[in-house]
């Protein structure tokens, strides 16, 4: 992965609907965006940022995430995830992320993503593959 620089953004962006909502995961929940999904979008505005930077045959993971859903949101609206590079180290990326849906901010935190040889990690991972 080549250096990804600090200050960089992405974006993901979605209008929220029946599959988004909190009630899909359990039926006594609000029917608002679901908190699984903002972090997401969160993690998918993150892995935007890193896209112009990850090199042929790479990929990235998440690390560690660390957010507050802090509004809610009902169907309909749009709602816009961000996540900005704060400090890149060699394969990591640590993010400030924020969510905004038409009115107001609804969530923030952080993320940290890895880049990885995606083969590699596929290699690593087939011996837990049930045959």
């Amino acid at each position: 992965m080549k250096p990804v620089p600090v200050g960089t953004i992405g974006t993901f962006t979605l209008v929220v609907a029946p599959e988004h909502l909190a009630i899909r995961i359990d039926p006594s929940l609000a029917p608002v965006l679901s908190t699984p999904t903002m972090v997401s979008m969160m993690e998918m505005a993150a892995m935007d940022a890193m896209r112009a930077y990850i090199e042929p045959g790479e990929s990235s993971v998440g690390m560690a995430i660390d957010v507050e859903h802090i509004a809610a949101t009902p169907p309909g609206h749009r709602v816009r995830a961000e996540a900005e590079v704060v400090k890149c180290e060699g394969r990591r990326v640590d993010f400030k992320v924020r969510a905004f849906d038409e009115t107001e901010q609804i969530g923030r935190g952080t993320h940290r993503r890895a880049a990885i040889d995606a083969a590699k990690f596929l290699e690593r991972v087939k011996p837990k593959q049930k045959s």
